[in-house]
Formats: C-alpha cells, sequence, structure tokens
C-alpha cells in the first residue's frame, strides 16, 4: 500500500472532520493508497500540538511555506481563513504537492482563476471539500435524475439556515470569529453556506446562467475580536436570489444565519415532469421521493431510508437498517480521493469545478449590489 503522506494547514472544526476521515477511510474502502497524518501546521504551535497529539499527527509546523518545503509531505490541505486559499494553493502546486483546499475556492472568482491555472500548470491532483455531494442520499438522488426518472425539471430549491449571529455582542475577526470579517471571508452566507447549495445543485442539476439576488447586513457593526474596535460589517447576513439552469429550470436558494431556531438547516428538492425528490440535512439518511406515475390510491411522499449495500457508499457501512452521519460525508470524500489517485481519474470536484460555483457567488453578490440580472 503507497502512503498518502498528509500535511494540514490550519486545525479548526474543519480539521477534526477531515482528519477523521483520513484515518477512516482506507479502513472502510479498498485503495492502494493510505492517507498517513505526517504534519500539522498552525500559527501558534503551542496549541496546536494537542490537536496534533490527539489526532496522531508525527509533528507540527508554525510556518506553511517551511512545510511545502518537506520531501515527505505528498498532499496539503488547506484548512485556513478564505483568504489565505490562493497564496497557499499556489506555492503548494509550484512544489509540486496535491492540494486539498477548504471551500469556498477562493475570495473570488479572479483568485479562483490563478489557482486553477496553477494546478493545471503544475499538474497535480487537486479537490475541494464540498462535502454534501458525499451524502449517500443526495448522492442517490443524483444516480435517480441521471436515470431520467423524473423527466424534464422545472424547479430546484434549497435553504441553508442558521442562528448563531443574530447577537449583536458576537464579534468579528479573530480565530473564532474570521466568517464574519469581509477581509477573511470575502463574503458572509454567501461563501460560506450557499457556495455548499450551489455546489449541489450545479453536480445535480447542471450549470446556473443567470441570477438576480438580494442580501442584507442586518447587524452593520461589531466589535473585531483582535483590536477591540468596533467596526462596520462588510459580510452578508442573509441572501436570497432566484436563477435559472442551462436546462431551463427555475432555482430558488435563500441562506441566512438570522433564522432563530436554526442551526444548520439545510434542505433541497427538485420537481420534474414524472417526479419529484427532497432532502434535509436533519434527516440525512432519508430521501424523500414522489412518484406521479404510481397508482392513485397509495400516491404519495415516500421515505427512502438510504442503509441499503445497494444505495450509495452503503455497502462499505454496516448492514441495511444502520444508518451513518455527517462524519461520513468526509470520509466518502477522502476515499473518491485516493480512488482517483488509484485509477488516474480526476478527483471531484475540482478547483476547476468549484471555480464554477464561485462565478456563481460573484454573480449573487452583483446582483445584490447592483439590483439587477447578472449573468454567470
Amino acid at each position: 500500500m503507497k502512503e498518502l503522506r498528509i500535511g494540514m494547514i490550519g486545525y479548526g472544526f474543519m480539521g477534526k472532520t477531515h482528519s477523521n476521515a483520513y484515518l477512516q477511510a482506507a479502513r472502510f474502502f479498498d485503495s492502494e493508497h493510505k492517507p498517513v497524518l505526517k504534519a500539522l501546521c498552525a500559527r501558534n504551535q503551542e496549541k496546536a500540538q494537542p490537536f496534533a497529539d490527539n489526532w496522531g499527527y508525527e509533528s507540527v509546523e508554525s510556518d506553511w511555506r517551511e512545510l511545502l518545503k518537506r520531501d515527505d509531505i505528498d498532499a496539503v490541505d488547506v484548512c485556513t481563513p478564505n483568504n489565505l486559499h490562493k497564496e497557499i494553493a499556489i506555492e503548494a502546486a509550484k512544489a509540486g504537492k496535491m492540494i486539498l483546499c477548504e471551500k469556498p475556492l477562493a475570495m473570488d472568482a479572479a483568485e479562483g482563476e490563478e489557482m486553477c491555472q496553477a494546478v493545471e500548470a503544475a499538474g497535480v491532483a487537486n479537490m475541494v471539500w464540498y462535502n454534501y455531494r458525499r451524502v449517500p442520499a443526495v448522492s442517490l438522488a443524483k444516480q435517480i435524475l441521471e436515470s431520467g426518472k423524473l423527466g424534464r425539471i422545472f424547479h430546484y430549491r434549497a435553504n441553508f439556515l442558521q442562528d448563531w449571529t443574530i447577537s449583536a455582542d458576537v464579534p468579528q475577526g479573530g480565530a473564532a470569529t474570521w466568517r464574519l470579517d469581509v477581509e477573511a471571508a470575502g463574503s458572509g452566507v454567501t461563501g460560506d453556506l450557499l457556495a455548499h447549495c450551489i455546489d449541489t445543485a450545479i453536480w445535480l442539476n447542471g450549470s446556473i446562467n443567470n441570477v438576480s439576488a438580494m442580501t442584507e447586513t442586518f447587524v452593520k457593526e461589531r466589535v473585531h475580536a483582535e483590536t477591540g474596535e468596533k467596526q462596520a460589517v462588510g459580510i452578508d447576513d442573509a441572501c436570497a436570489f432566484l436563477c435559472r439552469f442551462d436546462n431551463g429550470s427555475m432555482g430558488l436558494f435563500e441562506s441566512t444565519r438570522y433564522a432563530r431556531g436554526h442551526k444548520a438547516l439545510y434542505t433541497l428538492e427538485i420537481n420534474g415532469e414524472h417526479a419529484s425528490m427532497r432532502w434535509d440535512l436533519h434527516d440525512l439518511h432519508r430521501l424523500e421521493y414522489f412518484d406521479h406515475s404510481d397508482e392513485g390510491i397509495v400516491r404519495g411522499w415516500r421515505s427512502v431510508h438510504v442503509s441499503d449495500g445497494d444505495q450509495p457508499y452503503m455497502g462499505n457501512w454496516w448492514v441495511p437498517g444502520l444508518q451513518i452521519g455527517y462524519e461520513h460525508s468526509f470520509t466518502h470524500q477522502v476515499a473518491d480521493f485516493l480512488k482517483s489517485l488509484d485509477t488516474g481519474e480526476p478527483a471531484a470536484p475540482s478547483f476547476r469545478d468549484a471555480l464554477e460555483t464561485q462565478k456563481v457567488c460573484d454573480a449573487v453578490l452583483k446582483s445584490a449590489a447592483d439590483s439587477r440580472w447578472e449573468n454567470v
């Protein structure tokens, strides 16, 4: 078995999910490659060391540039705030490292294009962590769509609702709340939450060609965690947009951090000529399905419990009837990345795939700013 020696940059919440995925993937999925947690990189080495010890990283670095110089690192996992993605990814590509980058790809599409050109010029394997593709129920929805069972698609709708920033006392900036700082994040819910919805939508329903959006920032000023000074908030707290897909269907998307009572409500629904499907992250192991061809007296929504071995990914887990959870979507993503190394086929979503989502996000923000339809 070939070792895939991982160097991870950053170690927050995503660091945990990725580390767990690396440890589990080769145990549950057959591959010629086995991830090895070689090095963890973080600015504060003292704080990073307990994390490294807990997850089994062999060493700790405090400078990502030094990490890239190491000959014992094959792949770099970029788990940093968004404003660091571009520089790290480009330098990693120049160093010949494979790159697994957290989403969104970059601060904007222009940065993303530079990143794509860098990895393509270097010829290094690359992937972006849009993990919801790998939830078995969502992968099953993809399989059903490709079978043609839904017929012509009319509508795609998705939302991602949270409530954690409602208080004006929540600061912006710093290690814990960098997602509220436009300098670190680039945008608010558009790049953080809607990017997930957009990636899944493009994967399931095809490209988006134009959008009409509105955004709102409900709390206009927040204290910066690092300076202690109150300053203007530059990110979007909420975003809603309409769109048209290349296949002629209509899209409706909404995301907010101001939906009291919702911690992470991500839902999607697809309505077709013959059938419809819907999925809810809070019930992630189920796919709701409606087929108009069913006999009228029993026609209605059915709940498909995605746990059988002939359903996506589930043959590698437990016996039918026993479900899996959120963390397994990351394990599936690592397993698919390892498979791509085995076969030589590109991993997905690649940087180039993720750039398409970035372009939609850019168009959404521009549309909201200009109050008009924007082409992607």
